[in-house]
C-alpha cells in the first residue's frame, strides 16, 4: 500500500476513534500525577493558583474557539459526524480563513488545559506530541476527502490557510451569524468533559499528596454541577424546541 493511502486509511481509523481520546488522557494522568512533586506550589499559593488560573484559561480559549467555529457553521458542513467524513459544503470564511481545522485546534487547547494543570512539564510535552500525530492522520484523511469533493475550491483555499496554527493575513468575515444556541445545543459534553478533567486531576493530586481518599464534599458538588449542564442542555435538545434552529445542525 502507498504510504499516502496508508496514512488516509489510518487517519480515517483514528478519526471514528477520536472520541476515546478523553479516556486515554485521564489514564496517563494517573503515572504523571504520581509522580509529579508539587510541594513547592503547595507552599507557595500564588504560584499554585497563578498556573491553575493559566491552565483554565488555556481549557476555556479552546472552548471558545469551538465555539466561534461551530456557532457560525450552517447545517451542511462537517463537524458532528463520528464514523465517516461528512460534508456538503465548504467553510472558507470566518474562523476557516484563519485556520483550515479551528475544531482541533480548539480540541488541543482544552485538554492541553487540564494535562497543564498536573503540574508536569514532561506530560505537558509528551501529550502535546501525541496528539499531533493523531491529529495529522486524521486532518490528511480530512483533506484528502475534502479534496476530492471540491477540488481546485478546496486546493486553492488550502494554499492560503494554515492546517493548525491560525493567521489573520488573509481572514475575510463570514456571512453566517454566530448561534449561541448551536452552542448550547452541541457543545455541552465538552463543556461538561472539561470540567470533570479539572476535578479528575485534582482529586488524583491530593490523593496522592495525602495517602487517603479525599473526602471533602466539594469533590461531589462540582461533579454534580458539571454534569447537570449535560442533563439540562441533553434534555432541551431532545425533549424541547427552545434549541432548534431552521438552518443549524
Amino acid at each position: 500500500m502507498a504510504l499516502v493511502h496508508s496514512l488516509e486509511k489510518n487517519g480515517n481509523t483514528l478519526f471514528r476513534y477520536r472520541g476515546q481520546i478523553p479516556v486515554i488522557l485521564f489514564l496517563l494522568a494517573i503515572p504523571a500525577i504520581y509522580f509529579t512533586d508539587t510541594t513547592c506550589l503547595t507552599m507557595n499559593e500564588a504560584w499554585f493558583y497563578a498556573l491553575t488560573g493559566a491552565a483554565a484559561a488555556i481549557s476555556l480559549s479552546g472552548q471558545i474557539i469551538r465555539a466561534i467555529a461551530i456557532g457560525t457553521s450552517n447545517k451542511n458542513t462537517s463537524g458532528r459526524n463520528t464514523q465517516e467524513q461528512v460534508a456538503e459544503a465548504l467553510n472558507t470564511q470566518g474562523i476557516y480563513s484563519t485556520v483550515r481545522h479551528p475544531l482541533y485546534l480548539g480540541n488541543y487547547f482544552m485538554w492541553i488545559g487540564i494535562v497543564v494543570f498536573t503540574f508536569n512539564v514532561w506530560f505537558i510535552i509528551i501529550v502535546s506530541l501525541l496528539f499531533w500525530i493523531y491529529y495529522e492522520r486524521i486532518m490528511f484523511a480530512e483533506e484528502r476527502f475534502l479534496e476530492r469533493k471540491f477540488g481546485d475550491s478546496y486546493v486553492n483555499w488550502s494554499m492560503t490557510v494554515p492546517a493548525f496554527w491560525p493567521s489573520m493575513k488573509n481572514y475575510k468575515k463570514g456571512n453566517i451569524s454566530f448561534s449561541m444556541k448551536t452552542i448550547m445545543r452541541r457543545e455541552y459534553a465538552g463543556v461538561t468533559a472539561t470540567m470533570l478533567g479539572f476535578i479528575y486531576v485534582a482529586y488524583l493530586r491530593e490523593w496522592f499528596a495525602t495517602g487517603k481518599l479525599p473526602t471533602s464534599v466539594n469533590y461531589l458538588w462540582w461533579t454534580i454541577g458539571a454534569l447537570l449542564i449535560t442533563l439540562i442542555f441533553r434534555s432541551l435538545k431532545h425533549y424541547t424546541k427552545i434549541l432548534y434552529e431552521e438552518d443549524r445542525s
